[in-house]
């Protein structure tokens, strides 16, 4: 005898259409992967233009506000210690 299977009824639950307030570009510099200068930027904007900037390469990363010149440099160390505090206390 055959077993007759049953229609799964399970509906999707309906999206609610939202409005982005973020966008992330990104730009990859790839020299040669090993080397020096390869980086990846992420260029991160809002409704209101241009909030930062992150380029990640291999010895740390560096961040640079919408508006500023100058941009920070964070080792990995201290970028791991920063997540750590933020993400659990």
């Amino acid at each position: 005898m055959a077993i007759k299977k049953r229609k799964r009824t399970t509906k999707k639950p309906r999206r609610i259409p939202v409005d982005t307030v973020h966008t992330v570009r990104a730009a990859l510099h790839v020299p040669g992967l090993s080397r020096a200068g390869s980086s990846l930027t992420l260029l991160i904007y809002a409704h209101d233009g241009k909030i930062g900037e992150i380029e990640l390469g291999r010895g740390s990363l560096f961040w640079r506000g919408g508006k500023r010149q100058k941009r920070k440099r964070i080792g990995w160390s201290r970028f791991a210690e920063m997540m750590d505090d933020l993400a659990y206390g």
